[in-house]
């Protein structure tokens, strides 16, 4: 099972550090994905680090952006593109999100691409057409070989951080479509994962891992639902 923590927009460079000491004791290996402040800052043995966003250029007159060569000078080896949050606030396009897993993979940093519908689009019965959608455009004119190294991670948008999610057969219909574009690419499910909704994904046998939000943050909780997710 591959564990991604994505610790969004949180944390001080103190409360940080307190954290990567009480995560450090954690058994199972992972991927950190700090802010982009906190990269400098990271030293542990038990994970692997990535990031939360790249810029679409190389290194310039960019001013803000953080380009995929620097995040390789970190020893950065995953990142995110196309998470939710960033399509909703900074309104990124697939256009966006198809240049930047260009980048990464220059730097042969592996994208971990977000894809998910809307509650307006579920209930419209659209989930396949938008998942095909975010994922046909940002694969747009990559190789077989580049396609392999993607992690596909499948949140629907109207679960995460309601408590919610979908039902077994639900998120494995969605994967399965996912499946049917990247037979033997690594899937992650992510969206209102916690301990009490464990039990439930782990009926999914199609998922791969998980792509964890506000759970990463609550080191008991986590602990609690790797400990319950390995039994």
């Amino acid at each position: 099972m591959l564990i991604v923590l994505n610790n969004k927009c949180n944390l001080t460079k103190d409360e940080f550090l307190s954290y990567q000491e009480k995560i450090a004791t954690i058994d199972e290996e992972f991927v950190l994905c700090p802010s982009y402040t906190h990269l400098a800052n990271f030293n542990l043995q038990n994970a692997s680090l990535g990031a939360q966003n790249v810029s679409t250029t190389e290194m310039g007159a960019y001013t803000g952006e953080v380009a995929a060569s620097q995040l390789s000078s970190f020893n950065v080896k995953y990142c995110l593109v196309g998470h939710s949050e960033r399509r909703t606030y900074q309104h990124e396009t697939y256009e966006e999100t198809n240049k930047k897993i260009k980048e990464l993979l220059k730097y042969d940093i592996i994208p971990i691409l977000c894809v998910g519908e809307s509650k307006e689009e579920k209930a419209l019965n659209k989930t396949k057409d938008i998942i095909e959608k975010e994922i046909l455009g940002a694969i747009q004119d990559l190789s077989d070989s580049e396609k392999l190294k993607l992690i596909i991670a499948y949140e629907p948008i109207w679960s995460i951080g309601t408590g919610n999610i979908p039902t077994p057969t639900e998120i494995t219909e969605v994967l399965q479509i996912i499946k049917n574009i990247f037979p033997t690419n690594t899937l992650l499910y992510g969206g209102s994962v916690t301990e009490e909704t464990v039990t439930t994904l782990q009926q999914c046998p199609l998922i791969d891992g998980y792509l964890l939000g506000g759970i990463s943050l609550k080191v008991e909780n986590l602990k609690n639902f790797l400990k319950k997710m390995t039994n």
